[in-house]
């Protein structure tokens, strides 16, 4: 027998075997159909073997990084992971080769399983979303077509079915304060909410109507019991006691290393990224190197994770798992808190920070942090960009005159002036500021204020305030 003519027979067979069992199948609904005496027929269950105790949802492959010292102590407690990515990071750097774009992204896809894989994660799964460099957001958001990504990461909850959610805290700070991150996060978190609810997305909860069905999942719906959140911010002071601190200078149990290093490595598999990297650690003692990882910049000395939410009660400080059990849980929908009573004409900043705001309400997340006044950080020699909403609830057309104060050295280029607004209307404005070029006489920590000035017929109806600091290099508003 030639090879390929023994590959046709082992071919033959299992579609003959197949074929076979499904027969038994019809045969045995048939009898039951019949009121016939037959063997009960099992009735297809979930798929166990992508049923995970935590499921990580980031932006970017090397975004794990963030909680790889975590994710290794918790499997060696026999916790179960998957992991979601947002992207492939087609827009990030290469430091290996010449690819770019679509290539890039498909390169570090491979890289991400390859260190997923070292961890002893195999369940990784890509959504469809843009790479996209801005801090904003709304721009990730909108690049990611959300309400499909949306819809794909419900179908990955509701078939992974993790306990517990863990992704970026949606939130803008000065920090690398990528838009994309918080995109992850404001997915995971809308995903929380939603894959436990019979009636948000119900196509993948519909049984299916055909042997081989080709548009209904047949998942159930799935309410996770915890939501925590990491932080990519350069201030760690205002999270300090919102959610528990693990340290990554323990020893693995089942490899016997720290986890920071079982975390570095991780990233160092990521060699697109980390090349450069890779090799100024060359010849470096582990004493030397631990304190590099832990203690100057890259890891502090404890992974610390922001509660979002526990459905299962615990103190905010507990362990992830603390009252976390096997036991699935009945869907829990956000309890949305009010929206604060605001005068009848009146001015506020808007984009990603007025969808924060609504963001938090609307998600049961009025306790996460969040900076006073809302602040960021911008290149020297850009255009900073405040967004407004103005809201004009009075029943006659309105007159407002926007002014802005901005310190030495600004230059504000457009947005000032006297404008009209409709009666009951909500309306966009922009105030546009020139950035110095340089950062040479900034404040010492780098802040600066600006304020924008609302009035109409002579009074005050509301000013905005944001803290900008200025760097040599950051990502675009």
């Amino acid at each position: 027998m030639t090879r390929w003519s023994g590959l046709a027979l082992s071919l033959f067979l299992s579609v003959t075997m197949a074929t076979q069992i499904c027969g038994d199948v019809a045969a045995q609904e048939s009898k039951a159909a019949q009121g016939e005496t037959a063997t009960a027929v099992p009735l297809r269950a979930p798929d166990e073997r992508y049923k995970v105790d935590i499921l990580l949802v980031v932006a970017h492959p090397d975004d794990e990084g963030a909680a790889t010292a975590y994710l290794a102590r918790a499997m060696d407690e026999g916790k179960r992971v998957a992991v979601v990515y947002g992207t492939r990071g087609s827009s990030g750097a290469n430091e290996v080769g010449a690819e770019q774009a679509a290539a890039l992204g498909a390169i570090r896809e491979i890289e991400a399983r390859r260190a997923l894989a070292q961890l002893g994660i195999a369940e990784v799964w890509f959504l469809d979303g843009k790479d996209t460099a801005s801090q904003n957001v709304l721009q990730s958001l909108s690049n990611w077509n959300h309400g499909e990504t949306l819809q794909q990461l419900v179908r990955l909850m509701r078939l992974t079915r993790p306990e517990v959610v863990l992704t970026f805290l949606p939130g803008t700070f000065i920090g690398e304060d990528h838009g994309d991150h918080q995109a992850s996060g404001v997915l995971a978190t809308e995903a929380f909410d939603m894959s436990g609810d019979p009636v948000a997305f119900p196509e993948q909860l519909a049984g299916a109507t055909k042997r081989l069905e080709p548009l209904l999942d047949n998942l159930r719906p799935w309410q996770s019991k915890k939501l925590y959140y990491f932080v990519d911010a350069d201030k760690e002071e205002v999270f300090r006691g919102l959610g528990p601190a693990y340290s990554v200078k323990e020893l693995s149990k089942s490899n016997k290393h720290a986890y920071w290093r079982i975390a570095l490595d991780g990233f160092l598999a990521h060699e697109t990224q980390s090349r450069f990297m890779a090799e100024s650690l060359k010849g470096m003692s582990d004493a030397a190197l631990e304190k590099l990882m832990t203690t100057e910049g890259y890891w502090s000395d404890s992974l610390r994770f922001v509660r979002g939410k526990s459905l299962v009660g615990g103190s905010a400080t507990g362990d992830v798992f603390e009252n976390v059990s096997s036991e699935p849980i009945a869907f829990s929908r956000p309890e949305v808190a009010p929206q604060p009573q605001a005068p009848e004409l009146s001015v506020e900043l808007g984009g990603p920070w007025s969808f924060y705001a609504d963001f938090r309400r609307a998600h049961g997340l009025i306790q996460l942090p969040h900076p006073e006044p809302p602040e960021t950080a911008l290149q020297v020699g850009t255009t900073l960009m405040i967004p407004l909403w103005v809201r004009n609830e009075t029943s006659s057309a309105q007159e407002i005159t926007l002014s802005a104060e901005v310190p030495s050295g600004w230059t504000v280029q457009s947005g000032e002036g006297k404008f009209s607004i409709g009666a009951k209307q909500t309306a966009a404005a922009r105030v546009e500021v020139g950035l110095p070029a340089s950062i040479d006489g900034a404040k010492k920590n780098g802040l600066q204020e600006i304020t924008v000035h609302a009035k109409s017929g002579g009074r005050s109806i509301g000013d905005v305030k944001l803290r900008v600091e200025l760097r040599k290099r950051a990502l675009p508003q």
